[in-house]
Parts: C-alpha cells; structure tokens; sequence
C-alpha cells in the first residue's frame, strides 16, 4: 500500500482525501502540528497532478518558511504574483505552505477564490488560522483536512517486520513523525524531538501569545503529557503546580493550555452523558499528538504507562478515521471512548490486557450498565478475540492495522 521515495513514506489517505476534493469549489486547509507530514503531502500531491498530465506551469508551489519566498510575505504582493503567473483559461493549482506567516492572507485567500481557475491549498501548524477572519471570510467555502504523524499502520508498512509488538514499542517510545525513519539512533530521534517541541513552544505560543512565564507553561504541558488519559481541570493543573512551587492564576492557566491546544501538540476531549446523550461540562481528558514528544519530556521511564498509552494511540487512530470522539459518563462509571457516527454510538473500552479475570471484570463493568443498543468494543493488546454477551473483545493491533473495522 505504501511506497518509499528517498525515505518518504506516501501518505495515501491524505492524497485520496485530496483527490477528491480536486477541482472542487473549495479550499483545500491542511491542519496539524508542525512536522507532521503537510508539506510532504502537498510535494506529493503536486507530483500525482503532474502524473495526471496537469502542466507544471500551472502549478504554483510556495512555502512561506522559505527564505527564497520573504518578499511574498505581503499579501497584497502575493495575490499580485499568483495572478501574474497563472492562466485564466486553464484550471491552476495554488500550493501556499505555512500560510499562517503572512499577515493579512485571510483576504489575499478570499479574493483568490473568487477566481475559479485556481484550486487552493493550504497549510498551517495552529488553529488560528481557522478562527476569527479566515472563518469569516471562507465560511462555507473550505474543507479542513486534519494531518497527524504516521499512523501505526503506516509506520510499520515502511519497515515491513512482522514482529508487530516489538515495532509497536519503538513506535510508542519515539512516535510517528514522518523525518525520523531518517534517523539510525536513539540519541538523534530525541534530538529531532527536541527541536519539534521548542520550536511548536517557542513559534507557535509562546511568541505568538507572547508569554513570560514560560516556566509555567511549561509546568503545565509536564502535567498534561504525565496525565494522558485521566480526567483533568484547570483546578487541578493549579493546584499541582501550587504544590510544586509554580502558583499561577486560572485564568493563565487556561489561557496556557488554549494554546497548547491550538498549536495542535495536544487534543482535549469533553465528557459525554452516555444516559442523557448530551456533553457534560466538568473535567475532560487530553491526549498528545505524538508520543515521542513525552518521551523527550518526560523521559524513557515514564512510557510505563502503557494503558494509558495504548488509550492515546487508539483515540489517534479514532481521529484519523474521522470519529467524533467524547470520554463516557455512565452514571458512576467511566467508558474510555463515545464514538459518535451520525446518528449512532459506539462505546469502547481500551485495557492493556484482560487475561486477569478482576481486570476483565472491571473492564466489561461499564460498557454491561449501558443500556441502549449500540455497539460495545473492548480493545486490548491481547491477540484474544471474545464476545461476553454483545461486547465485542478485539485485538488492539487487528484495529490499528486495519484487520479490524468498528
């Protein structure tokens, strides 16, 4: 299914996404964290165009944190030149990279829409981009696709072992970000970890929110990367960082993991009234982006969390499929995920292993008080596969690499 070209992965269900939106009368908006692949998959796509037969003088293709492109910083520059060097009788594609860093693009983007030769592109690294005048001016008008780093799948497709387990212990240990099946040791996957994490901390909160107290905002991504999986509030991070010497208003606080949230490093997930169908307001859980990223934190010791790891992957690879994706309340108990599919739901508990029969039964507990009929699915790295009285017991692997469908 998947392809290597000079240690590049293809990202085949992104280009699929994209080429079916081709030539649509939308804007194609490639979100996700910095270096999780968006750039690679619009070089990508722009190969597949040419393949296809469009001529590559109708292709513009820029990236504005690209040294060669400053001028086009301006958008009123940058409208210019695309209109210049495009043609009105042909269908052109419009490539625009890190779009966030040009001032104004909201309205460069609104008016090039308005010339239907053009089929626009673009990508960015926080969710600015899609708030405030770009919502504005494009409402109804774009299509977001959300970029994550290479899917377990993915990831154990390019190195082709079929020691499933052993693969998915690297993988958890230095997460999926797409450069680093360029790189042979421990010592520089952390160090391309490192440079993820300072330049998403430092480009996209700390100089666009122009933080000073990066001590605390860093105190909290720790808490937040330590507590994957559990249920948080802005109250208990104060706390903790009260008790560790680092007091800090609520108010900065939650101003502080906003924008942890917007850089995409980190995902919130609100809690759900599985009873009432409806979302509750109190606590909600976060999940990382890519785990690697709490290895390089936290350091090695801290992947012994594997339940709650294993809870980030599934939850990743829920997102990837599309899932609107809510923590269950049921009364008194706790179901991992509510998967929303239109008007259904499907519940799912994740557990590192059930072969202990306390642990099968704590874990089937809250999917067997759920009375409506919707699925149930009980997901473990264990390679058994049960049925206890409609809920499904699955293999954790047979999910991520497709084996499994919901």
């Amino acid at each position: 299914m998947f392809k290597m070209s000079d240690k590049k992965i293809i990202r085949t269900n992104y280009l699929n996404e994209l080429s079916n939106y081709k030539d649509k009368d939308l804007i194609k908006v490639l979100t996700g964290i910095r270096r999780s692949g968006k750039s690679t998959i619009l070089e990508q796509y722009s190969d597949l165009l040419k393949k296809e037969g469009v001529n590559e003088k109708n292709i513009i293709y820029i990236n504005f944190e690209d040294n060669n492109y400053k001028e086009l910083l301006d958008s009123d520059k940058l409208h210019n030149y695309i209109l210049d060097n495009t043609d009105s009788k042909v269908k052109n594609y419009i490539f625009l990279d890190e779009i966030q860093n040009v001032p104004l693009f909201q309205k460069c983007i609104d008016s090039l829409y308005l010339r239907k030769y053009l089929d626009i592109y673009i990508t960015g690294s926080n969710s600015y981009m899609l708030s405030g005048e770009l919502a504005t001016y494009l409402t109804g008008r774009y299509i977001e696709i959300h970029v994550l780093p290479l899917s377990f799948k993915e990831y154990l497709s390019y190195y082709g072992e079929s020691d499933e387990l052993k693969k998915y212990n690297d993988y958890i240990m230095y997460g999926g970000f797409p450069y680093l099946i360029n790189l042979d040791n421990d010592e520089e996957k952390i160090k391309y970890l490192d440079s993820i994490y300072n330049t998403v901390i430092v480009k996209d909160i700390i100089n666009r929110k122009k933080i000073k107290d990066v001590l605390v905002l860093e105190s909290v991504c720790k808490f937040l990367f330590d507590n994957i999986g559990s249920l948080v509030s802005i109250n208990k991070i104060s706390n903790t960082l009260t008790s560790l010497g680092r007091s800090s208003s609520t108010h900065t606080i939650e101003e502080y993991v906003g924008a942890l949230l917007n850089s995409y490093i980190l995902y919130k997930v609100n809690r759900f009234d599985v009873k009432g169908k409806g979302l509750l307001k109190t606590q909600e859980k976060y999940y990382l982006s890519d785990l690697g990223l709490r290895t390089y934190l936290l350091g090695r010791n801290h992947n012994k969390d594997l339940g709650h790891i294993l809870e980030n992957i599934i939850f990743l690879e829920l997102k990837r499929k599309g899932y609107r994706v809510y923590v269950g309340k049921n009364e008194e108990k706790e179901v991992d995920f509510v998967v929303e599919t239109g008007d259904d739901y499907i519940y799912i508990q994740v557990s590192l292993s059930v072969r202990d029969e306390k642990t099968l039964e704590r874990e089937l507990k809250p999917l067997e008080t759920i009375q409506d009929h919707y699925k149930k699915y009980l997901i473990t790295l264990d390679y058994d596969t049960n049925n206890y009285n409609g809920i499904k017991q699955i293999s954790a692997m047979d999910f991520l690499l497709g084996r499994v469908e919901l």
